[in-house]
């Protein structure tokens, strides 16, 4: 028997195989897969230069690609894949996940040299940003790219434009042109505590402290137990208790500080950065002082340019000052994804992966970054460590009302008259908050309802204006505070397209990897649009969702269609 003969091909076999698809023809000219292009190797190289070629650093890389030539093609792409040792479909699937990273296919045009975003999000919405959408696609005919964007944080000065990385608050038609006719497109950096200030006004005293006396830990964490202080974006897990597992677990253990906060109407850890940093740095600090983390990861949303730039100049000071170890503060960059709020995506995002939510349990205190135990906070949770242990319990508790303890920021939006963070009691009531902090109702408009705790928050009417604002208090009413963000609505405002707002949001940021979330937000959006809604429908449809999506936001994305369904039924076509 021949070698071809036991083999089952022989000669014409061997051929087949060297040859496109299988079919017998002309050699490959070719190796298979995309070639590397000399130039676009050579860029990348330039580019990277001397940073590590680290696998968790690829949607940094990703972006210093976008920044530099506008674009990702698939030449650039190509080199770093083999710059990093990493297969191109690797790097492909993470590039094509953030909605900020224009991925270009062969042969296709790079986007115009300016992009110009604008928020849909509800509290824009409500401002007139469609009008704006349609007035600037029309002033500039393709020339420049318009393109719709989520929440971008800045909800108090609807609506919102980003020419570049320029944001133009209550923007219009004149405003946004202005800036591109003046051509400069950098972050405009609003006025905040620097080093120096915050230095002299005490700052740092606390964690030089604690760094040269292992006995403050004790004071540290019997001064936040006494608080009752609690995780502020959203789930409300006791900071101690927190504290306490992570230390549980094996060294080396990290820090992450979740400053992706993309739920529309939540805007207080921007208001936090831009104006006092260094608090938010040193209850960080804190904080990973406490468990002993190795290093401290700092997650920020790519909508945050300014809060980035404050950030890159601040961090290095207190390294200089020998507050953290050399390199023991990583800033990392989000690029677009909604998803990456939810804890386990952002771990996944900061080792440079897409921002999948991972399934629980093990929990991020147990095998959290790199598999090591993690201790995630929020930018407001460590904002007030530094005040608590230095005024005191007593003074965090005071302040609440109703029964409740604390302080709280919250991010108010849209029919006020004075919209804004507002730092307020815990407990506090809508009824309250929008007469004492926000001047009350805006000009012609009549209270109508609100979102106590942004888009998953759920929808009440102004009769229920007197429930106490906190955790665990709007929960029998289908609702929940979650970060605080409280957009206020009027009398007209219709609440069908407010939650079909809400729902398209959900449906754009629906990470994809479970199905009830991808389909059934899909599927709620176009129930939502009929005359009538089919109430049966929608909420099978909404507790499918609950039961089966891996993360919050399938979870919470039916709560403002079962609040508009018992709250607004005439708004629906129901009586």
């Amino acid at each position: 028997m021949s070698t071809g003969e036991q083999s089952g091909r022989g000669t014409d076999a061997m051929a087949f195989a060297g040859r496109p698809g299988g079919r017998k023809g002309r050699a490959r000219s070719a190796p298979k897969g995309r070639q590397l292009d000399p130039a676009a190797l050579d860029q990348v190289r330039a580019l990277l230069g001397g940073r590590p070629r680290r696998r968790d650093l690829l949607i940094e890389y990703l972006h210093l690609v976008q920044d530099r030539f506008g674009a990702l093609s698939p030449a650039h792409l190509a080199a770093l894949a083999h710059e990093m040792r990493l297969a191109m479909a690797e790097v492909y699937e993470v590039a094509t996940f953030y909605a900020h990273f224009d991925v270009l296919g062969a042969g296709d045009a790079p986007p115009p040299d300016l992009t110009i975003r604008v928020c849909d999000s509800l509290s824009c919405a409500l401002a007139g940003a469609e009008t704006l959408i349609w007035s600037l696609k029309g002033h500039y005919n393709g020339d420049v790219r318009i393109l719709r964007a989520p929440c971008m944080g800045r909800c108090a000065s609807a609506p919102v434009a980003e020419v570049g990385h320029r944001h133009v608050d209550r923007a219009d038609q004149p405003k946004v042109i202005g800036v591109v006719e003046g051509g400069d497109f950098t972050p405009v950096l609003p006025p905040h505590v620097d080093f120096e200030a915050y230095r002299a006004d005490g700052g740092y005293v606390l964690l030089e402290g604690c760094l040269g006396d292992p006995a403050s830990l004790g004071r540290v964490e019997a001064a936040l137990a006494r608080s009752g202080l609690r995780g502020l974006g959203g789930a409300g897990f006791p900071t101690p208790r927190k504290w306490a597992f992570v230390k549980a677990g094996p060294k080396p253990r990290f820090l992450c500080l979740n400053a992706d906060e993309g739920e529309p109407g939540t805007f207080k850890d921007r208001f936090a950065f831009e104006t006092d940093p260094h608090r938010v740095i040193e209850g960080m600090l804190l904080a990973a002082w406490e468990v002993e983390a190795e290093a401290c990861y700092i997650y920020l949303r790519d909508e945050y340019p300014a809060a980035r730039e404050i950030l890159l100049a601040e961090l290095p000071k207190v390294e200089a000052a020998g507050l953290a170890p050399p390199g023991g503060i990583h800033l990392r960059r989000g690029a677009g994804a909604y998803i990456c709020g939810e804890e386990s995506a952002m771990l996944e995002s900061i080792e440079g992966k897409r921002g999948l939510p991972r399934h629980r349990p093990p929990y991020a205190a147990q095998v959290g970054l790199f598999g090591r135990p993690t201790l995630i906070h929020n930018v407001e949770t460590v904002f007030w460590i530094r005040d608590i242990v230095e005024k005191g319990a007593a003074w965090f508790d005071a302040h609440g009302r109703q029964g409740r303890k604390g302080v709280r920021a919250f991010s108010v939006s849209g029919r006020v008259k004075s919209p804004g963070v507002k730092i307020a009691p815990a407990g506090i009531t809508m009824a309250e908050l929008l007469e004492e902090y926000c001047g009350g109702m805006a000009e012609g408009h009549a209270f109508k309802g609100y979102l106590p705790g942004g888009a998953s928050g759920g929808i009440l009417p102004a009769a229920m204006a007197d429930i106490p604002l906190d955790f665990g208090t709007l929960e029998p009413y289908g609702c929940f505070i979650g970060s605080g963000a409280v957009v206020v609505l009027s009398d007209r405002d219709d609440m069908r397209q407010v939650a079909l707002n809400l729902l398209r949001f959900f449906e754009d940021e629906s990470c994809g990897q479970c199905t009830p979330c991808r389909a059934g937000t899909e599927k709620a959006v176009r129930l939502m649009q009929a005359r009538v809604w089919d109430e049966g429908l929608l909420m099978e449809l909404g507790q499918a969702m609950r039961d089966a999506s891996i993360c919050g936001l399938g979870q919470a994305a039916p709560n403002p269609i079962d609040c508009v369904l018992k709250h607004f039924r005439e708004d629906v076509g129901l009586e």
